[in-house]
């Protein structure tokens, strides 16, 4: 499709692995040289392209690799934008998406028809099909947002929504435009033939891809699987839109936005794909571009000059007023419309398969063949530098806007120490993969530390111990998070486990339940009620039957009073993480009280997610849970220790009720830490509801509960060891 005329010399590098070394190193090469002049990388990859290629010294010749690898690297792009998108953000944005899109489509095609007939001399069949160029765009600077971490701002979703409908409108006109060359006339039949099919190809794909990837990832748990797995439908979705007459690039989109909510952003599988496409594939694809474009037409006469500038004018002028009369209806701010502009004004795929259409049926000349490849070189630039100044720009406003919302700076923000006890391998990869989704992603000041605690030196102990926190460290690292592995040996487990706690400063500890090995075992298992009386820091216990980027909801019982414990929320925000990373819905069921302040810390925190929330009067109401609970879903119990502010008689009979009404769910057991000496919402400051009123009880119920649970803490921690030594 790419295939322009080459010329015959010979390249000087033709062996396949000498090919794969120049392009590997101009991969390494390229970003850090152009980085240190500040040009961003992919206009560095796509000038490298010109002087490799065979318009310029002619290094490589633009192969059957190139074409591969280039035409997967355009895909893989188009997939990424679309997994990389917030679905809640997206639903949000959607109709905002819709009508840039239309501006964007429409406003390029009502300018660009009558400038081809006038400026250039085309009829009004041709000018269709170039207009429909004008039309589409690439997201070729989308790498440059996802470095500066504004994917979900508003206006990357909104310009991502835009590119979907602008595309499908372009091909639509293209697919029109060819039938009219080719049957000499307007076919109201086929046009009805490629919407019905369009309809039909994105019912079965929402249809059948969440259905076969759920099945598939409960099933097979390997990574490489999953992500060959991922790869195939991709590409398949692909193929699929190709065999309907529409381009690739609206499949792997779409792909992206249906598989979007089973790959988490913090999982091992995104930090696969993304490492994979922004290393080889997206590069080999920009090198591609490159290698199609003839500096030399510069030089061939003032026809092609002219034609390019007629091509660049028309195509980033009504892009731009497109991204204005977006940006005046719904009263977005300037630095929005420079990123819906940037974003939109580079064309290369579609500008591609049109004009090598358009040239292989005689409609186009050399001309506006050639032009068409200067204009993708102007926009391309136009597209990289503006795209890297705005995000710049947008990130230093995000940031300051942060601060005015919460109150606190770079400096006033804390750490959150998170420990995670590994007691086998099975389980390590499970507990690590949780954690990093619960937390907020801060890995400057965030530490994350892995525990496996021995009590003897057998060469099977150590073994084990060694295998569970390589596991846990390969886990991390594949996410590209720093975690610090601990080997310790002790007298027992909890005793190990609490003098880390203490040494290392923990915050929160994130552990597994047991499994239990007796009958007469309790639900808990005696290690984790002795570590629950024995600390007041946050312990988070799980279990899964399911992986959890497959979790479709995850509901919240939350007793009465818990926005008065210290750890209040520290927990929330810890679900708000998970359910972002997740893309799912959030159920909190709660007193009406305790509603008002969970909402106010997600509105603190700015947790744009699908939050409901649910009367629960008392635990009464938990019994009535277990048959509203399905198997892919998630129950989250929040509890509390004896002598705290939300502690009630019925909370001793919790372990009970999990194992009789939830033994075959996927649950989450939280105790927030209590008894400390934070405020007990810290964090939420202006952004709690005006109407949420702190009661003068509260302040002597708190000190209360610390002083009488000090006292106990203490007796508890005097006898731990002999307890221990007897119990372990």
């Amino acid at each position: 499709m790419f295939a322009l005329q080459i010329p015959a010399i010979a390249p000087l590098v033709t062996q396949p692995v000498a090919i794969f070394l120049v392009v590997l190193a101009l991969i390494l090469l390229v970003p850090m040289l152009f980085t240190r002049i500040k040009i961003p990388h992919v206009i560095g990859l796509i000038v490298a392209g010109v002087f490799v290629g065979p318009y310029g010294f002619n290094v490589l010749s633009r192969d059957m690799s190139f074409e591969v690898f280039g035409q997967v690297g355009l895909l893989y792009l188009m997939f990424l934008a679309g997994v990389e998108i917030d679905m809640y953000h997206l639903k949000k944005n959607l109709r905002r998406g819709f009508v840039f899109g239309l501006f964007t489509f429409a406003i390029p095609m009502v300018i660009g028809v009558p400038a081809a007939m006038a400026l250039l001399g085309l009829d009004m069949v041709t000018s269709l099909m170039l207009a429909s160029m004008f039309a589409a765009h690439t997201l070729l600077a989308y790498p440059i947002v996802s470095r500066f971490g504004l994917t979900k701002n508003p206006a990357v979703i909104i310009a991502i929504a835009g590119t979907i409908f602008t595309v499908l409108g372009s091909l639509m006109v293209l697919a029109e435009s060819v039938g009219m060359v080719r049957e000499g006339g307007f076919s109201i039949l086929m046009t009805l033939r490629l919407v019905g099919s369009l309809v039909v190809y994105c019912l079965v794909i929402v249809y059948l891809y969440p259905r076969i990837t759920r099945w598939f990832f409960k099933h097979y748990n390997d990574g490489i699987l999953q992500f060959i797995y991922i790869l195939v439908m991709v590409f398949a979705a692909s193929q699929a839109a190709v065999a309907i007459n529409i381009e690739g690039v609206f499949g792997a989109f779409y792909a992206g936005i249906v598989l979007n909510r089973f790959i988490p952003a913090r999982s091992p599988l995104m930090s696969r794909l993304e490492f994979v496409g922004n290393a080889l594939f997206i590069p080999y694809f920009l090198i591609g571009v490159g290698m199609l474009i003839n500096v030399r037409v510069l030089t061939s006469g003032w026809d092609t000059l002219y034609v390019a500038a007629v091509m660049s004018t028309v195509a980033m002028v009504s892009k731009w007023i497109a991204a204005y009369v977006t940006q005046r209806t719904f009263g977005m701010r300037p630095i929005d419309r420079s990123i819906l502009y940037q974003l939109s004004n580079a064309h290369t795929a579609v500008a591609l398969a049109v004009v090598m259409i358009g040239f292989n049926l005689g409609v186009f000349d050399e001309s506006v063949l050639n032009g068409t490849v200067l204009m993708i070189l102007v926009t391309c630039t136009v597209s990289s530098i503006g795209t890297s100044r705005a995000a710049s720009r947008l990130k230093v406003m995000s940031i300051a806007s942060a601060e005015m919302i919460t109150g606190e700076g770079e400096k006033g923000k804390t750490g959150v120490r998170t420990l995670i006890p590994v007691v086998n391998p099975v389980t390590a990869n499970e507990l690590v993969s949780l954690a990093l989704m619960m937390s907020d992603g801060d890995r400057l000041r965030n530490k994350i530390y892995a525990l496996h605690v021995r009590n003897d030196n057998s060469p099977s102990s150590r073994a084990v111990g060694q295998s569970s926190l390589d596991v846990a460290e390969h886990v991390a690292s594949i996410m590209d998070v720093k975690l610090k592995s601990i080997e310790r040996y002790d007298l027992n487990f909890v005793t190990g486990l609490l003098n880390t706690i203490e040494e290392r400063d923990i915050n929160e500890v994130v552990i597994g339940l047991h499994r239990r090995s007796t009958v007469i075992d309790s639900f808990f298992g005696e290690k984790l009620t002795q570590l629950l009386k024995a600390t007041y820091r946050m312990v988070v216990i799980s279990r899964f039957y399911i992986p959890v980027n497959t979790v479709r909801r995850i509901v919240v019982a939350v007793p009465d009073k818990a926005q008065y414990e210290t750890g209040f929320s520290h927990w929330v925000r810890n679900i708000g993480n998970l359910t972002r990373q997740l893309g799912c819905r959030v159920i909190f069921c709660c007193s009406a009280e305790t509603r008002q302040y969970i909402s106010a810390v997600l509105r603190a925190g700015r947790y744009e997610i699908r939050s409901e929330y649910r009367t629960f009067d008392g635990w009464d109401d938990f019994i009535l849970l277990a048959n509203k609970i399905n198997d892919d879903d998630l129950l989250v119990v929040v509890s509390a220790r004896r002598a705290s502010v939300s502690f009630s008689s019925d909370m001793d009979a919790l372990p009970d009720f999990l194992k009789k009404y939830f033994s075959h769910n996927n649950l989450i057991v939280i105790y927030p830490e209590q008894f400390g000496e934070e405020a007990a919402v810290a964090g939420v400051g202006d952004a709690l509801a005006p109407n949420v009123e702190s009661e003068p009880m509260t302040i002597w119920l708190r000190l209360k509960s610390y002083y009488r649970n000090r006292m106990t803490r203490q007796r508890l921690m005097g006898r731990s060891a002999e307890e221990d030594e007897f119990n372990l």
